[in-house]
Order: structure tokens, then sequence, then C-alpha cells
């Protein structure tokens, strides 16, 4: 799919981080990029840089990201390309100690259902909705092809470490909806792939540069080569290219610089 000038796309959690490098280079390719996110102060400022649109979205409820897709497509058009960076998440081994009980406690059901619900299910979400609105839409080129759609995953849902229980199960969750959704959307030509992204120098992780200096050397000497984290506008070239490679679909890419996670 060629990606053109004026070509709609939609990027959840592009006001910070990995979401936010996507945006930008997809802006730089000429797309009207609608960021939907719920940092409105990050995602106005990100937005009017990059020409952009930016729409208050709570990946956690329905209505908000119906709404979200619906403001964005009457102010750019149907988005071909659907970018879902967005998460909500929550950390803790399966069973933990109770310092104050003297004995072992269980992470509550209730934490995973909101894990489970911050990436699994609203990487469902954002995808069926913006499958949707693809679907009704002419096709862009000769191989009947409609929209591109890519996951956020994580190298945690091959390598989970310990305390990922929730992160790396679901983030794995989000791999196997790659290929049954890219084949049930394959007769109307959505394309559906994930990215596996390892360390990368986000907001979060820079603010360890700062406060503990040895372990962020020793973050960046654990991976194989090149020996540094990942920069985000290494994430937002291959989102560019998954967008406009055809060929490319079924797929969940490991970026991570060969790292394979180590138990803690």
């Amino acid at each position: 799919m060629k990606l053109e000038s004026g070509m709609a796309a939609v990027v959840t959690g592009g006001a910070s981080g990995l979401g936010r490098a996507s945006a930008g280079a997809l802006a730089e390719r000429g797309l009207k990029v609608a960021i939907f996110d719920i940092n409105d102060e990050a995602g106005e400022e990100h937005a009017a840089a990059i020409g952009g649109t930016f729409h208050h979205v709570d990946i956690m409820d329905e209505a908000s990201v119906e709404e979200g897709f619906a403001a964005a497509r009457a102010a750019n058009g149907q988005e071909r390309v659907s970018v879902h960076c967005a998460m909500a998440s929550k950390r803790g081994k399966t069973l933990g100690w109770d310092k104050e009980n003297g004995g072992y406690k269980r992470l509550s059901t209730e934490d995973y259902a909101y894990g489970a619900q911050g990436i699994l299910i609203a990487s469902y979400r954002v995808a069926s909705i913006s499958a949707l609105g693809m679907a009704n839409s002419e096709p862009v080129n000769g191989d009947g092809e409609r929209g591109s759609i890519t996951l956020t995953a994580s190298v945690a849902a091959q390598d989970g470490q310990i305390g990922q229980v929730i992160y790396g199960s679901c983030k794995s969750g989000v791999n196997g909806l790659v290929l049954p959704m890219a084949r049930d959307l394959m007769d109307l030509g959505i394309r559906v792939n994930s990215v596996m992204p390892g360390i990368f120098a986000t907001p979060l992780m820079l603010g360890m540069k700062d406060r503990n200096p040895q372990m962020w050397d020793q973050l960046n000497a654990s991976v194989p080569f090149p020996k540094r984290l990942g920069e985000p506008e290494e994430f937002a070239s291959l989102i560019c290219e998954i967008a406009s490679n055809t060929y490319i679909n079924g797929h969940q890419f490991r970026l991570d610089g060969a790292i394979r996670m180590p138990p803690r």
C-alpha cells in the first residue's frame, strides 16, 4: 500500500514514546494522523507539531474508542493505517510474600482482568473498530487492499520475566490475535501484524538514566547489538514499512537487538 499524501492514519498512545514516534513518522510521509491518547496536553502539542488531530480516547472504554474513530474520520477521512500502541496494565507475581500476614498471597483476578482489558481486549477493540471502517471503504490498489492494522506486543510475549505474568501473557495474546484476524479479514484486503519491541528509550525508561545510572548502563550492555536501548524512531520505521509493504501480513516481528530476556 503506497503511503500517499493525504491518506489518513490513527495512532493510539500517540502522545508519547513509541506511539509519538510512529505518528511523527507517518506524518513525515504525508499522512493525516489522528492521535488517540488520554494525555490531552502532550497529545494536542504533538498533533499541532505534525499537522494532525488529537482526540481524547480511553482505550478501556468502548464508547470512547468508537467516538474517537468517528471524530478522526470526520476530520481526516477513513484511516488506511491503524497503529495501536496504547495500553494499561498492572505488575505482580502470581504469588507474592505478604509480610503483614506472614504467608503468600496471590495476584488478584481483578488485577489480572485489568491488564487483560488494557492490553488484549483493548487491542481487539481498536483493531476491530478500525477494520470495520476499512471494510466499508473502497480498495486503494490493484490487490484490493483496504488498510493495514499494526498492534504492539512485546518481547515479553515470548520472554516474560518474573512479575510479568499479566503483561507477558496478555502481550502473547496480542500476538495470538494476529493470524486469525488477518485470515478473518483477508477477503476484505485488510492486513494485520504486530511488533514486539525490546527495551526502548521511551520516557519511562529514560527516567532511569538519572535515577539509577548503573542500572541504565546494565540495560544497554544487555543488548547484544547494538549495545543500547532501541530508539522510538527505529520502531516507527518498522511501522511505516509494515504499512507500506502489502506482502507483510499475519506476522509478528521482534525488534530487539537480538536480546533474549532472562527470568529477572
